[in-house]
């Protein structure tokens, strides 16, 4: 186990022991139940901090009771196959985490932050080369495989990973198709002032097909969702706010400063207002996988129909994010 993990795990389990040490105390049994309870739980914590990734950075914080997951994908800042690979590890090993818990006991984590390593950009969407090398090959299997991993990882952050975990994205740079839709599906978004936010795969005759419709049909109205994409075009941090689309508007440099003081200990009533008032929006509006996987198996069938000229396009968008990761910040 890395140092860093090291000291994460002793301060957890010192702060556990001091919480069993100030109770009344147990019966036998209870104790021996406890005891087992513990070792389950000190294994889960123990996996999840020695897991390693290559594709995302993850922080377990325990003064905050949150985790934060850095994309940092290798190559174009977008939704690599092996980045998708990897949430979909790390989601089930969170997840495997809160679940090791007992029912009464302080969670490890309240809060699920989303940011990214990638300077100026939160994340520029699907990985256009994949998706030109499947299409032009006709393999659907794949572009579906791909697709359900995306909205798998779309609809685990949308509803708090099934554990009542509140997510929030911390957007330092640009989010542009899947990208968007990556940080749309967080419960809170905070966006620094200069990010750009929008849905440009209109412009080579496709649709977002990884939760957008289903996401903004819900914070907004399906007409104004439409609208959004049907036009391509590229919000601001502030025209996002505006719209009701972005929760908080910072200054820039300000995004982790701002979430550290939205997922602040100082109100502990405050996650819990929160966590159940996410859980009533699902109840009222609930959002499924099912539906997420039917709009992306629409989506699959829509990529398999697009014309070379479409293609083509693809392939110079994708040309036009080389060149901006090549250029200065």
């Amino acid at each position: 186990m890395s140092s860093g993990a090291e000291l994460q795990f002793d301060r957890i389990l010192m702060k556990n022991d001091e919480m069993l040490a100030g109770g009344l105390g147990f019966q036998e049994s209870e104790a021996s139940t406890q005891t087992v309870s513990r070792s389950v739980e000190s294994h889960e914590l123990l996996n999840f901090l020695n897991r390693r990734y290559q594709q995302i950075e993850v922080r377990l914080d325990p003064n905050t009771q949150s985790v934060w997951c850095y994309l940092k994908p290798d190559g174009p800042p977008s939704f690599t196959p092996a980045l998708v690979r990897e949430l979909k590890i790390f989601h089930r090993s969170l997840q495997a985490l809160v679940h090791s818990q007992g029912p009464f006991d302080d969670p490890y984590v309240r809060y699920f932050v989303q940011g990214s390593r990638s300077p100026g950009i939160y994340n520029m969407g699907g990985d256009l080369d994949f998706m030109v090398d499947r299409i032009n090959a006709g393999d659907k299997e794949s572009l579906r495989e791909y697709a359900y991993g995306c909205v798998d990882a779309v609809y685990q952050i949308a509803t708090g990973f099934d554990c009542g975990i509140v997510s929030v994205a911390m957007i330092e740079g640009d989010a542009l198709g899947g990208g968007f839709e990556g940080a749309l599906c967080c419960h809170v978004l905070i966006a620094e002032k200069s990010v750009k936010l929008g849905l440009p795969e209109i412009l080579f005759n496709c649709f977002p097909g990884m939760g957008a419709y289903s996401l903004l049909s819900r914070r907004l109205d399906i007409a104004r969702a439409e609208r959004m994409i049907f036009s391509g075009k590229i919000y601001s941090a502030q025209e996002m706010y505006d719209l009701g689309v972005v929760d908080q508007v910072v200054e820039d440099g300000g995004a982790e400063q701002a979430v550290r003081s939205y997922i602040s200990n100082k109100n502990r009533g405050s996650h819990d207002v929160r966590k159940t008032l996410y859980q009533v929006r699902q109840r009222v509006n609930p959002l499924t996988l099912s539906e997420l996987r039917d709009v992306t198996d629409m989506w699959v069938d829509t990529a398999l129909r697009l014309s070379p000229r479409d293609l083509r396009r693809m392939s110079q968008l994708r040309k036009a994010q080389s060149r901006r990761l090549s250029s200065p910040v």
